[in-house]
């Protein structure tokens, strides 16, 4: 995933105004303003000069926006070819000052930061290459433009650092707990995919970004997934899923996953089946308690079966082959079943008509979309039915099993007294008068809950047949 990018226009001339610049620094004495990276492992202290804003490009190779450049495929493909032309840049600027989970819109975060420049000026530096690509401090960089500021204090990166090292820079400076903006989620996703392109090993990465190396690789199972919903929401019409289609979703996601681990060692089909319901759910924009409700209780049960349309399921029940050849070894594997099929068809459905209504620039008919829209209606209509119910039944489930569940804690904590009372009694240390009121309070509960049993089951087994007739005998009924 790692590309080199080749050298701006005017690189030879910027370049040697930023040596110029270097110099004047390190031969006017004094104390100079250093900015400290990190490289390999290895601190190093470049110079602070201030270079025109208007000779600056954006980075193309950001990680702060490498999901939201999918937002606009064709403008990311004039970008991915021509980096730092003029449209290309005009590309980054307006993704820079978006709303990241919906980069049609201004980002409020934007806007508080360019006020923050405006009270206060530039309080921190920006880093750049020799050739004047900002490796960090780009979207400082847009608000400073906006404000009319012709320059910006950068540090200048040495010029034997590769793309690599400078992408490592930018990782680094990014991740450091006292940046005002973090990455967006997909876009922390992308960094460590890159990483581990560079050879890096899970325990490195975690590392780097702070993490458990399980939560790693939980991250790259939720990117590699993403990448195959995206991949299988494409249609006829070129449309397809983008990166920044999936910001907003991390809780729901990362809780899909933790589910999907521990049902696959028990069930894989129930498991492939809860996995394909709950991302379908996510793209519906169902909430994260919403999307619990989709768990093993919901597929036994038949909640979503017994409410979806019948056009959405006939187009998931068609015949499977009943074994797979895989290529090159000869070996045949058993297909998925009917069942896990079903549910893939279902959301391939739901992945290509959320691809044709989410993107706007699409050339497809409104008439298309309209067909796409009205299928997600009817989808989430479906959902929403069978969640509700499956909550309502849960709900039910809980308040049946409140009563014994609160029996069995009382339990415990007699259980728990009477070792307590032991150990009192041997060190003469027990509180008798406020032992004897306890107890006291137990028959109260006792003679209450014996009411209770006596007028609410009809057939008693033997436990409430015990206690009634306890009750009995002490005169407490």
């Amino acid at each position: 995933m790692l590309r080199e990018f080749p050298p701006p226009p005017r690189a030879a001339e910027f370049s040697e105004l930023i040596k110029k610049r270097l110099e004047e620094v390190r031969g006017a004495g004094g104390t100079r303003e250093t900015v400290t990276v990190d490289r390999n492992g290895q601190q190093t202290h470049v110079d602070v000069i201030d270079l025109p804003l208007n000779g600056l490009y954006l980075n193309p190779g950001t990680h702060r926006i490498r999901a939201q450049r999918t937002h606009n495929p064709a403008r990311d493909e004039v970008l991915e070819k021509e980096p730092f032309g003029d449209d290309a840049q005009d590309y980054l600027r307006s993704l820079l000052q978006a709303r990241p989970t919906n980069p049609d819109s201004r980002d409020p975060e934007f806007d508080k930061l360019k006020e923050d420049l405006l009270k206060f000026g530039q309080n921190d530096p920006g880093l750049v290459t020799h050739h004047g690509v900002l490796v960090n401090g780009n979207t400082r960089a847009v608000a400073l433009r906006e404000l009319g500021v012709q320059s910006m204090r950068v540090g200048v990166l040495p010029p034997s650092f590769t793309q690599a090292d400078i992408d490592a820079v930018e990782l680094a400076l990014q991740l450091r707990l006292d940046q005002r903006r973090d990455y967006t989620y997909i876009n922390r996703l992308i960094a460590m995919e890159e990483q581990a392109s560079l050879g890096r090993t899970p325990e490195q990465i975690a590392k780097e970004f702070r993490i458990r190396t399980s939560t790693y690789h939980q991250e790259r199972w939720i990117l590699s997934t993403i990448k195959e919903l995206n991949d299988r929401s494409k249609s006829g019409g070129g449309v397809a899923l983008r990166l920044v289609d999936w910001e907003g979703a991390q809780e729901r996601l990362k809780e899909l996953q933790r589910l999907y681990v521990k049902l696959e060692t028990l069930d894989r089909d129930q498991a492939e089946i809860l996995k394909e319901w709950r991302l379908a759910a996510i793209l519906l924009d169902f909430s994260k308690t919403d999307v619990r409700h989709i768990d093993e209780e919901f597929l036994n049960q038949g909640y979503l079966s017994q409410v979806l349309p019948a056009d959405l399921v006939e187009h998931g029940a068609a015949a499977r082959p009943e074994a797979v050849s895989v290529p090159g070894l000869g070996l045949d594997v058993p297909a998925a079943s009917s069942a896990v099929s079903t549910a893939r068809a279902l959301n391939d459905r739901i992945l290509r008509a959320a691809a044709t209504v989410r993107n706007a620039e699409s050339e497809l008919s409104d008439s298309d979309k309209a067909k796409a829209q009205a299928l997600l209606d009817e989808a989430k209509n479906a959902f929403d039915k069978a969640i509700d119910s499956h909550g309502r039944d849960a709900r039910v489930r809980k308040r049946k099993q409140m009563a014994p569940a609160r029996l069995v804690d009382a339990c415990a904590n007699i259980d728990q007294c009477v070792t307590d009372l032991v150990q009192a009694r041997t060190s003469n240390s027990l509180d008798e008068e406020a032992f004897d009121e306890a107890v006291l309070k137990l028959r109260d509960s006792l003679r209450k809950l014996a009411q209770q049993a006596g007028r609410g089951i009809l057939n008693p087994g033997d436990g409430v047949s015990w206690l009634l007739a306890a009750a009995a005998a002490e005169g407490l009924q």
